[in-house]
């Protein structure tokens, strides 16, 4: 696997799609921090880091509207690849529809949305949209 997080952000994309409750995906550090903030911005229910093995596995949660049956995530959109890296710094940092989606930001003071990069003054590289 060479692009692990296009790997999570699918396996989340496939399991809305399949209208799954819970989803499994292997760890890592990267992965655990942007399962932080989905879950500080609303965006699961609840998450659960298992450590099975060498690697570990990360138990998210999905959110669903009781009504509608409609995820949180409408979107999933993989910004920055190991091919092409897509770089922002704190002036020019992108705005996720207009403030009501965020971008995933990874700094040199650790993982963090657009907003908080920008409340630090900080850029860094923008790996993904999530609205």
């Amino acid at each position: 696997m060479t692009d692990p997080i296009a790997d999570y952000l699918t396996r989340l994309r496939n399991a809305i799609t399949a209208n799954h409750r819970v989803v499994e995906i292997p760890a890592s550090n990267l992965k655990k921090d942007i399962t932080k903030i989905l879950f500080e911005k609303g965006y699961i229910l609840n998450y659960k880091f298992v450590e099975d093995g060498p690697q570990g596995t990360i138990k998210i949660a999905l959110k669903y509207d009781k009504v509608n049956k409609v995820n949180a995530i409408k979107k999933l959109i993989r910004v920055s690849s190991p091919g092409l890296r897509k770089y922002a710094g704190y002036k020019d940092m992108p705005r996720v529809i207009n403030g009501l989606g965020i971008a995933v930001v990874s700094t040199s003071r650790g993982v963090m949305t657009n907003k908080e990069a920008t409340d630090h003054k900080i850029g860094g590289e923008v790996l993904c949209y999530i609205y």
